[in-house]
């Protein structure tokens, strides 16, 4: 499975920027779809992740400006980033986790994209 991520780039305070992440190769079913970050010195963090049921969870310095969209149809998860502030600085990777055996002997395995920068800056 891989993970190809679009969108990142040099924004204002206040301005709005949206990642894309597309998901391919052989699966039977993306379970999450996530975002993480991480800004330099710092650990990665849950941004913000879309389960298959539906549910989405953020983290609390996003809430309220970052909204996340799934389109299961294209195996896509879209990150909209309003208000954006220099805090929001990183490297935000995707993350999928896929079952990629079903049955009674299923294999569930967590994959990552390759990171996309997005800076805050004015």
């Amino acid at each position: 499975v891989q993970l190809q991520a679009y969108g990142g780039g040099l924004v204002q305070p206040g301005w709005s920027l949206r990642l894309s992440c597309v998901a391919s190769g052989t699966f039977v079913s993306i379970n999450v779809m996530a975002w993480y970050r991480q800004a330099p010195g710092k650990q990665r963090e849950l941004v913000a992740a879309f389960r298959s049921g539906g549910s989405a969870d953020f983290a609390d310095s996003v809430k309220a400006r970052f909204t996340i969209s799934r389109d299961s149809t294209k195996d896509t998860v879209d990150l909209q980033m309003n208000s954006l502030k220099p805090g929001d600085t990183a490297v935000y990777y995707c993350y999928a986790f896929v079952t990629v055996v079903a049955g009674p002997a299923s294999r569930h395995y967590e994959f990552w994209g390759h990171g996309t920068l997005v800076t805050v800056s004015s």
